[in-house]
């Protein structure tokens, strides 16, 4: 299959509210649409999710934050700006969102909208590293496995929370985050 077929069949599938495994900017993750509420219903299912511990919501632009209701002040765009597109999620209002670096994921979310996006694992295990680790945790309880063709390993991405003029980091990730901004 072409790349170009195997992105707009990856679309369809996404936009008729079907959850899978893919490759993301850091690891792999377990994903659906976040505006899905059956999908990530059955994503917080599959990973055996917390109550009440939001997931990372991966974005093509700062746009989809508008979309999805969120309201930035001019230093948080600012900041936002000089850390995105890279490996920090950071929680405004009630989710955690990330602008992914990949070219592919960006052009993935443009067509289907923002994407949930948590790692491929269940809660309390460690994130898939392959696409075999994937399968052997959700087995045929997904519609689809991407694979990047290699091992993802590493460090999440950075997860933060601004208060005021100052950043709490949630999780240490890939990227160090000076704690003011």
């Amino acid at each position: 299959m072409s790349e170009k077929k195997e992105f707009e069949s990856l679309a369809r599938i996404l936009k008729q509210g079907r959850v899978g495994v893919l490759p993301t900017d850091t690891l792999y993750g377990l994903v659906g649409r976040a505006e899905d509420k059956k999908a990530v219903a059955r994503i917080k299912k599959l990973k055996k999710r917390s109550a009440g511990k939001p997931f990372i919501i991966l974005i093509s632009s700062l746009k989809d934050l508008a979309q999805l209701g969120v309201k930035l002040n001019k230093e948080t765009e600012k900041f936002l700006k000089a850390v995105w597109p890279g490996p920090v999620s950071v929680v405004l209002e009630k989710n955690a969102f990330r602008l992914p670096k990949n070219k592919f994921l960006q052009a993935l979310i443009k067509q289907t909208g923002p994407l949930v996006a948590p790692s491929a694992n269940p809660e309390g295990s460690p994130p898939a590293e392959t696409i075999k680790q994937a399968k052997e945790y959700f087995g045929d309880q997904v519609d689809f496995y991407l694979s990047a063709g290699k091992k993802l390993s590493g460090q999440p991405s950075t997860l933060i929370r601004l208060a005021g003029d100052k950043i709490e980091i949630l999780r240490p990730g890939r990227k160090k985050i000076p704690p003011t901004y």
